[in-house]
């Protein structure tokens, strides 16, 4: 009886699994016309007592075929309820038992239909595996492919997230790798084949196949053709830029990161470098930290920079927080020292302001109108 036991906790959870996933019609038919005891069990483990929920009736369930020798006595309760079907209808079962088990604590007894019908449903599910293994069926059984199939499938989903993670750390491996080495070379000048002359300031040596591989503009710059060549001397400039700010542009180009706590100063000019030399993966995290950043006291700023670059992201940004402080931005001494250098950026601004003024009123009047009709 142990024995049985023992393979009743093997099979109740794939049995569980076939209930949640609504598989039970298919399942009903063939254990119903296998045996009696068999069907009596499973349709007093599927449709309970009204007096018990669903998620009750499953605990118990679960308790008592999993712990059938718990506190409580199991096998007296299965031999008290060995005389007979009629006899063990009024045990207190467990799992057919029409008594409410929300006023106690769960139970571990079981009667003997029950009891029946869990060997009848083990049996009949061996004999279906055997029939398969032996190759006597010419398919698949639906009841052992419909039980099987919810944990295969979670194992499969499992083995699947498992090789995502792999993956994901290999990544992460290889992306360290390289950027530690890019980032000695960088540190150390190892191998240096160009300087790059800032606005002001000390060249800084960098190399050639790095600045080709990270920019389409310097690519063409570097290249070797009559119309694009380098400068005499190996050295390129980039007057638009102090000596800080090349060297956190070229410090990116090695290493795809930029320092924490960057003055707005100095992400502004990379804005614009990264949208004059065509760096992508710059551009992107400048805007990702400007757009965080953007308050009334820099919003101006910030808006002339986004103009300047061409961001759109950062555009839209700006321009949300200046409609949403009009009164302190527009009346802000920056603002007339703002409108003068940026006439256009006035105009759109005003046509902001318009335009959230007139989606106000629209929202209102029908409030007005509903007031009128009330009255």
């Amino acid at each position: 009886m142990d024995c049985t036991f023992m393979k009743i906790r093997r099979i109740l959870i794939p049995l569980i699994v076939s209930v949640s996933n609504h598989r039970i019609p298919v399942l009903e038919k063939e254990i119903a016309a296998s045996t009696p005891s068999c069907w009596l069990f499973l349709h007093s483990f599927l449709y309970p007592h009204p007096t018990q929920s669903n998620g009750e009736q499953l605990v118990v369930s679960i308790i008592a075929v999993a712990d059938p020798e718990g506190e409580g006595g199991g096998s007296k309760g299965r031999q008290g309820g060995s005389s007979g079907a009629g006899g063990s209808r009024s045990m207190d079962c467990c799992i057919c038992s029409p008594m409410a088990t929300m006023y106690r604590l769960p139970r571990n007894t079981i009667c003997a239909p029950c009891y029946e019908g869990a060997k009848a449903i083990i049996g009949f599910l061996n004999k279906d595996e055997q029939e398969e293994d032996d190759g006597h069926g010419s398919a698949k059984s639906p009841v052992s492919t419909k039980l099987n199939s919810s944990t295969k499938g979670m194992g499969h989903a499992c083995q699947q997230v498992k090789e995502m993670r792999d993956r994901e750390d290999e990544s992460n491996q290889k992306a360290a790798f390289l950027e530690q080495g890019f980032a000695l070379a960088w540190k150390d000048g190892m191998h240096t084949d160009i300087d790059v002359r800032p606005g002001t300031g000390a060249p800084i040596p960098a190399h050639k196949a790095i600045l080709a591989a990270r920019s389409e503009v310097f690519r063409h710059v570097l290249s070797s053709d009559e119309q694009c060549k380098a400068p005499a001397g190996d050295s390129i400039s980039l007057p638009e830029l102090s000596h800080d700010e090349l060297s956190l542009l070229l410090a990116f180009l090695y290493t795809g990161a930029l320092e924490q706590d960057l003055p707005e100063r100095h992400l502004h000019a990379l804005l614009v470098a990264a949208d004059k030399y065509d760096v992508p993966f710059l551009r992107r995290a400048c805007e990702a930290r400007l757009a965080a950043a953007v308050e009334p006291r820099n919003v101006l700023r910030t808006l002339e920079v986004a103009d300047l670059s061409s961001s759109a992201v950062l555009r839209e940004r700006a321009m949300d927080t200046v409609v949403e402080h009009a009164e302190q931005v527009v009346f802000s001494a920056e603002y007339e020292e703002f409108a003068v250098r940026n006439a256009g950026l006035c105009v759109e601004i005003t046509r902001a302001l318009l335009a959230s003024m007139s989606a106000t009123t629209t929202n209102k009047e029908p409030c007005i109108e509903d007031v009128h009709r009330g009255a």
